[in-house]
């Protein structure tokens, strides 16, 4: 573990001795606790907030040509058959990003505990594992299932997993690691402290999935197994297909690094992310950044070029995802409202945003990729998202979506 000197060490590197300010009033495992965050803490991104105009330029954005249902259905026996040979020799694993909280559907547990049953429990985490037991079933091979936690909610989600013995899944094959923190700051780059002995800190991003793994030692597994294809995914869409063989088998045969599952947009400004080329690289513009021009852009059937919106489940090969950790992701600074400690050591909540978060996207390891298999699913067969109670995306249209998929409630 850091010591106190090794802490005022790298804390003077970067300029912010002032987190040490109350270091003296602290208990032993406070200061403990303190010193590991300390060495935890990724500082050199800090002084990225000078720039941020910089770093949110985008290049020059172009269509890029989605295989639509025709062709998949036309070519899916022979995709399915090189998705399951790929499956069974252990060549694809699958991640499950799974570190939110339910708080926006009222519940103070992770997100993936959520009950969406009415008549009898059926969890998100649940709904997945069903999922990806499906692909188990065909292939007749476990696929290794790495669970992205973060520090609100590690023990909470490997104490439920555990206790509800992984609904079935294999335990030898489920492998949890936290995902990494980044330092919020203020407008000047000073780390704010959320207690006298805490940083305030919040998730490095969905890009940040990789380095994370890497962190915890996984990646010695991923290539210890031979695994070659890594399948990412969100905990919010209970319908979505994992490590989906015929989608596995396209991005194989069309020898992309990277497959996208994609739906067609349901209104030109849907928000969704939709895939294009960015200098002539794939990429994926946020439906905030899509100018009118582009949103009413048509491709040469008349099609909006710009149809496609994607749906955060996307397979990676694993080479190339070890280039890019290797070579370090670009980074996004968010403004945001971030508890703190002001002047007197008083907890203040601010009303209005005070400071920056850093996060990684995981659209820009799609860019930094050689070659994007953008790839359409059927909207009411795979994607039904829970980011509300009720409403647009909530748990009311995920459960009407679960009935017409005939998943008992």
């Amino acid at each position: 573990m850091m010591t106190l000197a090794q802490a005022k060490e790298k804390l003077a590197q970067y300029g912010q001795e002032h987190v040490l300010k109350y270091y003296d009033e602290l208990s032993e495992k406070e200061k403990e606790s303190l010193l590991t965050q300390i060495e935890a803490t990724d500082m050199s991104i800090l002084s990225s907030c000078k720039n941020r105009e910089e770093l949110a330029k985008k290049g020059v954005i172009t269509p890029l040509a989605a295989m639509q249902l025709p062709e998949i259905e036309a070519n899916r026996e022979a995709f399915t058959a090189t998705g399951i040979e790929a499956i069974r020799a252990g060549k694809v694993g699958a991640v499950l990003l799974a570190g939110g909280m339910g708080t926006r559907l009222g519940s103070d547990n992770p997100k993936g505990m959520y009950n969406v049953g009415i008549t009898r429990e059926l969890y998100i985490f649940e709904c997945l594992v069903n999922n990806l037991m499906d692909v188990v079933r065909a292939a007749d091979a476990w696929v290794h299932l790495f669970v992205m936690t973060s520090d609100k909610n590690h023990e909470a989600t490997v104490s439920f997993l555990k206790e509800h013995d992984y609904f079935g899944y294999n335990a030898e094959y489920v492998h949890f690691f936290m995902q990494e923190m980044a330092a919020a700051t203020d407008y000047e780059g000073k780390i704010y402290l959320e207690e006298k002995g805490k940083l305030s800190t919040s998730p490095n991003g969905n890009g940040g999935w990789f380095v994370s793994m890497q962190k915890a030692g996984l990646l010695d597994l991923v290539k210890k197994e031979g695994i070659e294809w890594l399948n990412v995914f969100a905990v919010d869409n209970v319908l979505q297909r994992i490590a989906d063989p015929c989608f596995v088998g396209a991005t194989i045969q069309k020898n992309c690094v990277v497959g996208a599952k994609v739906v067609r947009k349901n209104a030109p400004d849907e928000k969704v992310g939709v895939i294009c080329l960015e200098d002539g690289r794939p990429s994926i513009v946020e439906y905030y950044e899509l100018t009118d021009e582009l949103m009413n852009a048509k491709d040469e059937n008349g099609d909006p070029a710009y149809y496609f919106g994607v749906i955060l489940n996307y397979l990676f090969r694993v080479p190339e995802l070890i280039d890019i950790v290797e070579n370090s992701l670009p980074l996004h600074i968010v403004e945001k409202k971030i508890p703190y400690l002001n002047e007197a050591g008083e907890a203040v909540k601010p009303e209005t945003p005070n400071g920056y978060k850093f996060e990684s996207l995981v659209l820009d390891m799609i860019h930094q990729m050689q070659s994007c298999l953008p790839y359409e699913v059927v909207r009411e067969r795979e994607f039904a998202p829970i980011k509300n109670k009720t409403g647009v995306d909530s748990v009311e249209s995920a459960r009407a979506l679960l009935v017409k998929n005939g998943v008992e409630l």
